[in-house]
């Protein structure tokens, strides 16, 4: 359970770091089959819907940058979404009725691995609310040189501009004062929990050691969505009641909230990400 002084924190901080979270054998166990999901994967030969390449590579590449959904589509995964510590620690942060919202793990492969840009998260998946949190567990050790998370503390209290030209960039397109970054260096199995407006992004990965982060987000259950026409039911297809029951009347806590307005159908952040950095993401 978190003691006051970091139920306080994240409140006042936007983010929180729970030091040895998972034991060195649960990490191992995860590595292992996230290991055995990618073995055969090469950018000529992958499965697209499952998981998605680093770019930059060979036809016969095999560095993986992301895994979609595991916590959906397999079992181990799924059962440290539903496990007793992590929702006891997530119900103390937004509430006893709890929906698991999304999963995927973010692989920064030595070297190759990809950056992400400034954003927040809710950003791409308007809710009524912003009780949502997102979790990630550093399964190897993080630092700056790897790419380690960084997030720019206190300023989870606004929406920041992620547009250009009206259309939605994936990142944060305002002035962001990067003076004030904090990096969330840690040890493999380390937890942290992060407001879904917290600033965050992540350097790329140049240095020889991998960087692997498994990333869950849950919601209250008042959240409910702000209809994307052609993207809601996607993003809800694996969102699913993990704690106590559903409810019927949504929770507004903000008097307005930007909708996206996608200028493609990418596949992902990255990808989103990359074309707006070459100024293809401004127009249809």
């Amino acid at each position: 359970m978190l003691t006051p002084q970091q139920v306080a924190q994240y409140h006042d901080e936007g983010y929180m770091v729970l030091q040895s979270f998972l034991s060195r054998d649960a990490v191992g166990a995860i590595l292992s089959d996230i290991e055995d999901l990618t073995a055969t994967a090469t950018v000529a030969h992958h499965d697209s819907s499952r998981l998605e390449m680093e770019p930059n590579q060979q036809p016969e590449g095999k560095k993986v940058r992301r895994l979609y959904e595991p916590c959906s589509h397999y079992p181990r995964f799924r059962a440290l979404s539903e496990s007793k510590d992590l929702l006891d620690v997530i119900e103390q942060l937004i509430g006893p009725n709890l929906y698991f919202h999304l999963s995927k793990v973010n692989m920064k492969p030595a070297v190759l691995g990809s950056a992400v840009d400034w954003h927040q998260d809710l950003t791409y998946y308007p809710l009524t609310n912003t009780d949502s949190v997102t979790v990630l567990f550093y399964l190897e050790d993080a630092d700056a040189s790897n790419g380690c998370l960084q997030v720019i503390p206190r300023a989870q209290n606004r929406v920041m501009d992620h547009t250009a030209q009206e259309f939605f960039q994936g990142r944060v397109t305002e002035t962001v004062d990067a003076s004030q970054a904090v990096f969330l260096e840690a040890k493999a199995g380390s937890a942290i929990l992060m407001h879904c407006l917290t600033p965050h992004s992540s350097a790329p990965n140049l240095s020889p050691h991998p960087r692997t982060t498994l990333i869950m987000a849950y919601r209250a259950a008042d959240a409910f969505p702000i209809h994307l026409s052609g993207r809601t039911e996607a993003q809800e297809a694996h969102v699913r009641l993990v704690r106590g029951q559903a409810l019927t009347v949504a929770r507004f806590s903000l008097s307005s909230f930007p909708i996206p307005r996608f200028p493609h159908n990418t596949k992902s952040l990255y990808e989103l990400q990359e074309m707006s950095r070459k100024g293809l993401a401004a127009r249809p």
